[in-house]
């Protein structure tokens, strides 16, 4: 039932539909990222931040990038398709996309001067480059390969609930 509602909206309205779905997501991973982390006090902003993101940012940038994956990545097998999006994913999206517009969006709605934020995203890239590496290859080969374009995003969001614990703790480091 919850399924075909959703299903119903994506079709309905999916941009909406995503960034409601991928802002519950963020927020979701935030709220446990901070149970998880042992925050003594609960910071109710980290978590508007996180659903902001995710929602504003995450949302539009993520649908538009699976949508590119499927139209222009292709191989002349599943197999070889599949290999190259994810290659493409984790070579490009990943490290020269996804991970800095993370820290440079999180800095700013934070406050941080930018100098604040380039100097936190050079400290964080390449650690949380290779933790993406050890996630993200082998669930995007499976979404790439068995998951319909119209349903990626909310997988990638499903399994985006630890990752963004993750993230959001290593954001929140000093």
């Amino acid at each position: 039932m919850l399924f075909q509602l959703y299903n119903r909206m994506l079709v309905r309205r999916p941009y909406a539909t995503n960034a409601v779905t991928t802002a519950f997501l963020f927020g979701a991973g935030d709220v446990l990222a901070q149970k998880v982390g042992g925050s003594k006090d609960y910071d109710f902003s980290r978590t508007a931040r996180a659903v902001i993101y995710g929602g504003v940012v995450f949302a539009p940038l993520g649908d538009q990038w699976y949508k590119f994956l499927a139209r222009t990545v292709i191989g002349k097998t599943n197999v070889t398709q599949t290999a190259a999006r994810v290659v493409v994913d984790q070579g490009v999206f990943a490290p020269f996309i996804g991970i800095p517009l993370y820290y440079l969006a999180m800095g700013l709605m934070e406050g941080r001067s930018v100098e604040d934020t380039q100097q936190k995203l050079s400290r964080n890239w390449w650690p949380t480059l290779v933790s993406n590496w050890s996630v993200w290859p082998i669930f995007q080969a499976v979404n790439f390969a068995f998951v319909p374009v119209a349903y990626r995003l909310m997988a990638v969001n499903v399994v985006s609930i630890g990752w963004n614990c993750f993230l959001l703790m290593k954001n929140a480091e000093s």
